[in-house]
């Protein structure tokens, strides 16, 4: 049923009579948006108030409004996933409270707006302030430093984790010192943009400005290395000679990636994506070459997705039978190997490389194990990473055999008061048992960051976040969460081919992870449900009955 929108303007506007009782009080719109009885409990829906997008929903009785762009990269949260007093987002997999419109769950930082909802004559009224008609995203009320307190809290590392253990601290009314330390020349950035947009200028995809960390007394050291660090000193000394105390200290240095281990490897043109300014001279080296991409698991399959109709040809070479195999499995992996063959891209499976030919020190030839000699202008080598842990090394903190730092479910090391976050990490995850695992991605990272920075303040908060991450090869973004490692089954609805599909990885008669391809919101319907453990039984995903995901435009056909 369709009403009348009834608008209010407070003051400021035309018409009405200022209120001359409180001047100083916010501009407001307000308009009826539906009828009480349109909208049942456990239900959302997209309204418009003020020309701007509202997400409505009613949960145990009560109305909550808030943005409906996701903060992250903008998806509608009204086609996401509610439960409880919480929505995820259907794209990758970012939470909101909606009782506060507080960040519950990363990528995305920034909070949603929240706005006034009353019911009068069975009708529900939505106010915006104003100032939040062209603003869709909030930031969390922080504090700064406070004057005569010396406790310092020092971030190695200034990736995400750091950011958001900083950014969290200050939310938490932490006053003292915040350093973090890395050896970039850039502020914190979102590398996820890296391999999907490899001429990104580096100040588009700066998660917050230089104005943000003054702003709240965050201090940022740039081009700076930590060589050692002190655990019964509390110090750590950097590549410049100076040493500097902390009170806690957060380990967050992540990795870096590994490079070939063969003849020709240190020949020119073989390049790696690490920053920036490592996208851009892959992006401007590639264009109109020969390139072989080695490796074809995230970083590998998105340099040889983008570089299609730029390259003059793309090979790619991947250790296994198929792309993404212990991600995805085989059958996701063969279609998204598919997907860039239609494009002209040649992949050589189940094969090394042994030798790089050069000529005049540049790569010229790339030879495989199995003898195929393939001529190549540029190399890419995305094949793993080696983690930044040689400042620890003679230090007390336990490493495992690899060199990744273990960590209990509070981000704690076996040092008391030192943390570590991020793709650094080998920690406990919940939803996987408290099996250990090292886990490389952006979500999880900003997670560590909070959760390391409340047990900085004694919160004693566990690590409870669900791994979800995505890929995007010729513009289709597959979607991923849970931890599928050692699955024995493997559900599909839809159909692979079709480029529409979900795939459950069923382990000991249970889900354990999902993928999927243009069937929104599927996959954070998943994640949400591991979240809260409400597990999806075997049965349940092998049903032919999917009421379960509560997809109102669900179509296989």
């Amino acid at each position: 049923m369709q009403i009348t929108k009834t608008v209010w303007f407070t003051q400021g506007q035309t018409n009405p009579k200022p209120d001359v009782d409180d001047p100083e009080e916010p501009e407001e719109v307000t308009e009826a948006v539906c009828l009480e009885s349109e909208l049942q409990d456990g239900q959302m829906m997209e309204v418009e108030v003020g020309h701007h997008n509202v997400l409505l929903a009613r949960c145990d009785g009560a109305y909550h409004a808030v943005g409906n762009q996701c903060t992250h990269y903008g998806a509608a949260l009204s086609k996401g996933v509610l439960i409880g007093h919480r929505v995820r987002c259907p794209w990758h997999g970012s939470c909101f409270d909606l009782q506060t419109g507080d960040v519950e769950e990363f990528p995305a930082m920034d909070c949603l707006p929240k706005h006034k909802v009353k019911v009068e004559n069975s009708k529900v009224y939505v106010s915006i302030n104003k100032k939040f008609l062209k603003q869709n995203k909030r930031l969390k009320e922080m504090s700064g430093r406070v004057h005569g307190t010396f406790h310092t809290i020092m971030l190695l590392g200034g990736g995400s984790a750091s950011l958001v253990c900083a950014e969290t601290l200050r939310q938490e009314n932490y006053g003292g010192r915040i350093i973090m330390v890395t050896r970039d020349d850039l502020l914190p950035y979102d590398k996820t943009r890296l391999s999907k947009v490899m001429n990104v200028e580096s100040d588009s995809i700066l998660l917050r400005r230089m104005e943000f960390f003054h702003q709240y007394d965050i201090e940022v050291w740039l081009r700076k290395e930590a060589l050692s660090v002190n655990t019964d000193k509390k110090t750590v000394t950097f590549n410049d000679g100076i040493t500097q105390c902390y009170d806690q200290l957060l380990i967050a240095t992540g990795c870096r990636a590994k490079g070939l281990d063969c003849p020709g490897s240190d020949l020119e043109n073989i390049l790696m994506l690490e920053t920036p300014e490592d996208a851009r001279r892959i992006h401007y080296s590639c264009i109109n070459n020969r390139i072989v991409v080695v490796g074809t698991s995230f970083v590998g399959m998105e340099v040889a997705s983008y570089m299609t109709e730029k390259a003059l040809s793309i090979t790619v070479i991947g250790s296994s039978e198929m792309p993404y195999q212990r991600t995805f499995g085989s059958e996701i992996g063969k279609i998204t190997m598919m997907i860039l063959e239609e494009k002209g891209v040649t992949f050589y499976m189940n094969d090394n490389v042994t030798e790089i030919r050069g000529e005049n020190k540049k790569v010229k030839e790339i030879v495989l194990k199995s003898g195929t000699v393939i001529p190549a202008d540029v190399l890419i080598v995305g094949i793993g990473v080696t983690p930044n842990s040689e400042c620890l090394q003679g230090s007390n903190i336990t490493m495992d055999g690899k060199n990744f730092v273990l960590v209990d479910k509070y981000m704690r090391t076996n040092i008391m008061d030192v943390f570590c976050a991020g793709d650094l990490t080998t920690f406990p995850l919940k939803m996987a048992k408290d099996q250990r695992v090292n886990i490389g991605h952006w979500q999880l990272a900003q997670a560590h960051g909070r959760v390391a920075a409340l047990n900085m303040l004694h919160k004693e908060v566990e690590l409870n976040s669900v791994p979800f991450y995505w890929t995007v090869l010729l513009g289709m973004t597959i979607r991923y969460t849970g931890f599928g490692e050692g699955y024995t089954d493997l559900v599909v609805k839809g159909k692979v081919e079709d480029m529409k599909f979900l795939a459950l990885y069923i382990k000991e008669d249970r889900v354990v992870a999902a993928a999927g391809l243009n069937f929104d919101p599927a996959v954070s319907v998943v994640a949400e449900r591991l979240a809260i453990d409400n597990f999806i039984s075997k049965a349940e995903a092998e049903s032919d009955d999917l009421t379960w995901l509560n997809l109102p435009d669900l179509n296989l056909s």
